[in-house]
């Protein structure tokens, strides 16, 4: 069984009120341990220099309205934490892994979800709402943050 904690990662602490869509933000920054603010400013600088594409059009410099984290820019700043991608799912594979404790492995991930991220710390999912949709939900993949970073 998969224990849910409510964590908002810092946000409000962090002085933000009412909801948003910030599930990037909030994830990474009780998956690293890094203050909320601090992992906002930087999505937010990240996401107000990425250029627009034939896909995507030019956004504000905002991480509280989602974060393109198929781009360069964000996959680099997960490194830089300790973070390492681990997908789960390839085209035609269809769903192998759920957002389950007994599914995934311990420690700190940053699990990718359909629209959504969330954190979970060794089993326990850390989010303002539990995401698993009763361990049925599908895992795209998950940042695992690697402890003893050198």
């Amino acid at each position: 069984m998969t224990i849910f904690t409510h964590n908002d990662g810092g946000r409000a602490a962090a002085g933000y009120k009412g909801k948003t869509g910030d599930c990037v933000c909030r994830s990474i920054a009780i998956a690293s341990g890094r203050p909320y603010q601090e992992v906002y400013d930087r999505l937010a600088k990240g996401t107000g220099e990425q250029r627009a594409s034939s896909r995507t059009k030019k956004r504000a410099a905002s991480a509280a309205n989602g974060i393109n984290v198929g781009r360069k820019w964000f996959k680099d700043y997960m490194a830089e934490l300790g973070f390492e991608w681990v997908s789960t799912m390839t085209i035609g594979t269809g769903c192998t892994i759920h957002l389950k404790a007994d599914e995934l492995p311990l420690g700190r991930l940053v699990v990718s979800v359909s629209k959504h991220y969330t954190a979970m710390i060794d089993g326990t999912i850390n989010d303002t709402h539990d995401p698993s949709r009763g361990g049925t939900r599908c895992v795209y993949g998950y940042w695992k943050f690697k402890e003893n970073k050198v």
